[in-house]
């Protein structure tokens, strides 16, 4: 490409710094660079591979400045009229984006940037190409993601909004010498859970399972105002495992008038040997049954996610031992920080 050396006054040179430095606009600062690159006489084809763009778009950007000086730099599409994406457009869209496309008539289950494109003209007569829905998801801060399978809850509206208030009311009017606890059991399996992570492009990361599954469990009681986890570790998920959760909260909160139970409707939560058991003990432990498959109201699981994440996720242990170990470990070391927290907002 001709080499050109081209004269550009030294006020508009520094017009083109204070631009390019101000602007939010990353389009206008490769334009305004571009020009100050050509007006210390370098290349087309220099300057092209300096901002990383094309031989001909640089040829464009010079002849826009040569035509119309600085105002040429700055994006036309303005005057293509009132922008598509707008308020309403987006709004519209984030609703839309939260329903399946069968609520639309369409028979696909997953929506795809060209149907969404469609559905939207439908609702907005608004036309756009699937490349601007592409930005118009990332406005919304939509994202690609795996959908969480859940089980609906069998029971109205009201008699769940009911359950739930009266737990709420319960744990709210708790008095001084009362402790509430909300208590899971999780499945730890040898065979670990595959889940995401980071790998370089073109590789996949490879994770040995055992072959052979062993399992362990935990029950878990998340004590509200600490933070900490109490626990049991056992072989089989039964009755007798949630007894000995109830039995280890006992003596934990000894001084405890009531213990208030968040717990789910597991049968072995409600077994003939958990009746004789709370005919001994229920003076001081209350169980607080929730509705029906509603996990996301019991507060344990979110640690129990946390819990996955750090430790049984695609782990790489060979024994379930080593893997218990690990959880145990994971378990000591966050109730640890519970209390480090607590101790900062008690000073």
């Amino acid at each position: 490409m001709a080499r050109m050396v081209v004269r550009v006054r030294g006020s508009v040179k520094r017009e083109l710094r204070k631009l390019r430095q101000k602007t939010d606009d990353k389009g206008l600062a490769t334009r305004c660079q571009i020009i100050l690159l050509w007006g210390e006489g370098e290349t087309w084809f220099a300057i092209a591979r300096a901002v990383g763009c094309s031989i001909s778009w640089v040829s464009r950007v010079i002849r826009r400045f040569r035509d119309h000086g600085v105002a040429g730099l700055h994006d036309r599409r303005e005057d293509n009229g009132q922008t598509k994406l707008d308020e309403q457009y987006l709004a519209t869209l984030y609703e839309i984006v939260d329903k399946q496309p069968p609520d639309f008539g369409y028979p696909r289950p997953t929506w795809t940037q060209e149907l969404l494109a469609k559905v939207m003209e439908s609702r907005t007569n608004v036309r756009v190409h699937p490349g601007t829905m592409s930005k118009a998801l990332k406005m919304i801060g939509a994202r690609l993601g795996r959908p969480k399978p859940v089980v609906g809850c069998p029971w109205s509206n009201i008699a769940k909004g009911r359950r739930l208030a009266a737990i709420r009311r319960a744990i709210d009017a708790m008095g001084p010498g009362e402790v509430a606890v909300y208590l899971d059991e999780v499945d730890i399996h040898l065979n670990p859970k595959i889940g995401p992570d980071w790998m370089n492009r073109g590789k996949q990361k490879e994770v040995v399972t055992p072959g052979q599954n062993a399992k362990q469990y935990v029950c878990g009681a998340l004590d509200v105002a600490s933070g900490c986890v109490e626990y049991v570790v056992g072989e089989r998920k039964n009755s007798l495992l949630f007894l000995s959760t109830l039995d280890r909260l006992l003596k934990v909160y000894s001084q405890a008038t009531v213990i208030h139970v968040v717990l789910d409707n597991f049968r072995i939560h409600s077994s003939k040997q958990v009746q004789a058991w709370m005919k001994q003990h229920g003076r001081r432990i209350h169980l607080h049954f929730l509705p029906p498959y509603c996990p996301d109201h019991n507060k344990i699981e979110r640690k129990w996610r946390d819990l996955h994440a750090n430790v049984t996720r695609n782990h790489r242990c060979k024994t379930i031992e080593e893997l218990m170990a690990n959880v145990v470990r994971w378990l000591k070391d966050h109730n640890k920080q519970a209390r480090r927290e607590r101790r900062k907002l008690a000073a």
